[in-house]
């Protein structure tokens, strides 16, 4: 795997990916596409390890010339799918976005991969990869007893987000079995880390807190959500890319599921000298 597609490289998770990759793998190639949306921001890619071996290009994974093009230009062997609408309220205000971009968008990469790498037989099949980055969101919600999710857990998605999540896992489970292209899966739940949009739980709380304003807690705060650290997210990508069997979903989480409100008070707890970004780290 030497030249890597990272979509929706500039927001959270995708930025961090980069970062590890740069960091981690001396010999590959980064081409980061992104259309720089609200959650997405080049001062997330700056201070990368080795900048050289890294392009930016602002534009939307819908535009199939534009993704095909990319892929000759840059000889694309690997695709990392980041590139998603995510916020919950804001897919119950704007549906229709989430559709487009995480269905279609999805649709269109898995086509222009399809195409260069099948039907033009650029690569090997063994030396190209589809990896599609999900959520552990489109199996619905947890009541505290229940068990943790797996790989077999049904689909049960509640919000337009986690369905359009949903719809999109099952285009790219189709291609695995209808085309036999190369792909994996990985579900994940919350991420905490550097480079969060302040609109997410741990940001605001910190940022709220270091300036003396009220801390956001939702109902009583009883919620319960399992949070993972954003570079150990990255690193099991990484890994399930390399070592993963084509066709198969991956579950990825921290087995840390504290309740929002315990959230905020050990947030409250740490010392406010503390960088922000060692806040994220020993905040859950």
């Amino acid at each position: 795997m030497q030249n890597i597609l990272v979509t929706g490289g500039a927001g959270f998770i995708g930025s961090n990916f980069i970062h590890y990759l740069l960091k981690e793998e001396p010999d590959v190639k980064v081409v980061v596409l992104d259309a720089l949306t609200y959650a997405g921001s080049l001062e997330n890619l700056k201070n990368l390890p080795d900048p050289d071996r890294y392009i930016f290009v602002e534009g939307d994974i819908r535009d199939r010339e534009m993704v095909d093009g990319l892929m000759r230009q840059h000889s694309i062997d690997t695709v990392a799918h980041f590139a998603a609408e995510s916020h919950v309220d804001r897919s119950i205000l704007g549906p229709e976005l989430f559709l487009q971009t995480n269905v279609m968008g999805t649709f269109t990469l898995l086509e222009a991969a399809r195409k260069f790498w099948l039907v033009e037989n650029t690569f090997p099949m063994d030396q190209v990869r589809f990896h599609h980055v999900s959520t552990d969101e489109v199996f619905g919600s947890l009541n505290p007893e229940d068990p943790a999710f797996s790989e077999t857990t049904p689909y049960s998605p509640n919000s337009p987000y986690s369905a359009s999540k949903a719809g999109s896992d099952h285009i790219v489970r189709a291609y695995a079995h209808t085309y036999n292209l190369p792909v994996t899966i990985t579900n994940c739940s919350n991420n905490y880390g550097p480079r969060h949009f302040p609109e997410k739980l741990f940001p605001l709380v910190i940022l709220n807190a270091l300036a003396g304003k009220d801390l956001p807690v939702y109902g009583d705060g009883q919620q319960i959500r399992d949070w993972l650290f954003v570079e150990d997210h990255c690193e099991a990508i990484w890994s399930v890319i390399k070592h993963g069997t084509p066709g198969e979903t991956y579950n990825v989480g921290g087995n840390n599921q504290p309740t929002n409100l315990s959230i905020v008070q050990t947030i409250c707890d740490l010392p406010m000298n503390f960088t922000q970004t060692n806040i994220l780290r020993d905040a859950a």
